[in-house]
């Protein structure tokens, strides 16, 4: 199953059309969005509006893979929770955001290597493809729950001398 997730900034149609136009196609997977108000009309898969946490975490533990905006929430859980995940930032010139941070923590983590992106639908389609038919996809990097201990011994030499 993929579960497709905005956020809390909605909404986000762009991710949203793109996702159900890939939909259409790959019927075998099931897709699960999660889309707000969504003024887009979606055909080709399951919609929730709102989930409660307890729904989302369910829906977020049973997926293979992850698509999302390039919210930090949601990149986090998936790096603790080892799920794979494909991101698309939104974009404030297209009035999804107030700015493009998304756009810069996307390519960041992109660099690293940590998460898959796509920047806008096209690639979206194509790495979501990409990914499902590779087989089982897999998280492209993993952080633990608690920082690590370098980062904890550096905090504490910074704050006692």
């Amino acid at each position: 199953m993929i579960f497709v997730t905005i956020g809390t900034q909605e909404p986000f149609d762009r991710l949203i059309k793109a996702v159900d136009e890939i939909a259409a196609t790959i019927q075998e997977e099931e897709v699960i969005a999660q889309t707000s108000e969504s003024a887009y009309v979606v055909q080709h898969m399951k919609t929730v509006a709102f989930l409660s946490p307890v729904e989302f975490n369910k829906l977020f533990d049973e997926a293979r893979l992850i698509v999302s905006h390039a919210g930090m929430g949601t990149v986090i859980s998936a790096l603790t929770k080892q799920k794979p995940i494909l991101v698309m930032p939104r974009r404030a010139s297209l009035g999804e955001h107030r700015n493009d941070h998304q756009m810069a923590s996307a390519k960041k983590l992109h660099e690293l290597n940590f998460i898959h992106v796509a920047y806008d639908e096209e690639e979206l389609k194509e790495k979501i493809l990409a990914l499902i038919e590779a087989g089982d996809p897999q998280p492209l990097h993993h952080l633990g729950e608690w920082a690590s201990d370098e980062l904890i011994q550096s905090l504490q030499k910074f704050v006692h001398p």
